[in-house]
């Protein structure tokens, strides 16, 4: 289960904020993810299309955000995604905390199925990638 962590700059902390605690404005965040329906700001169907070596998978999903301390900015929230062949199934929990002009991503991630024989080596550079990117456009937000 490979545990992934970026730390990134936060060009605005009260817009970062306000994109962390609304899943519909966080998930686009993530590289070839989508909201695909939305309960509330905490709870929504995500998915995402993601390249593993020579394989496309697109996995969906129920995405809910566990907690949101405004006051020490900090977001916990657990995804639950299956691949749309069924062949694979990824769950994890992400850990975001802004703090002043920097920010923290904490990912740990469970693959299963054909995607987990692409080994941890492939899905943890492929989750780097991911995280980083995502990383990234929070920053911006």
């Amino acid at each position: 289960m490979p545990t992934l962590n970026e730390t990134f700059p936060v060009s605005n902390p009260d817009s970062a904020w306000n994109t962390i605690s609304d899943l519909n404005k966080l998930i686009p965040c993530v590289p070839g993810a989508k909201v695909v329906s939305a309960d509330s700001p905490e709870s929504a169907k995500a998915a995402i299309e993601v390249k593993m070596g020579s394989m496309g998978m697109t996995f969906t999903g129920p995405v809910t955000i566990q907690s949101a301390d405004a006051g020490s900015k900090t977001v916990k929230i657990h995804a639950e995604t299956r691949e749309a062949g069924g062949q694979s199934n990824a769950s994890g929990d992400v850990t975001i905390a802004l703090s002043g002009s920097n920010g923290t991503v904490d990912a740990t991630a469970n693959v299963s199925g054909k995607a987990a024989s692409m080994g941890e080596g492939t899905i943890v550079a492929v989750l780097g990638q991911l995280i980083k990117t995502f990383a990234a456009n929070v920053g911006k937000a």
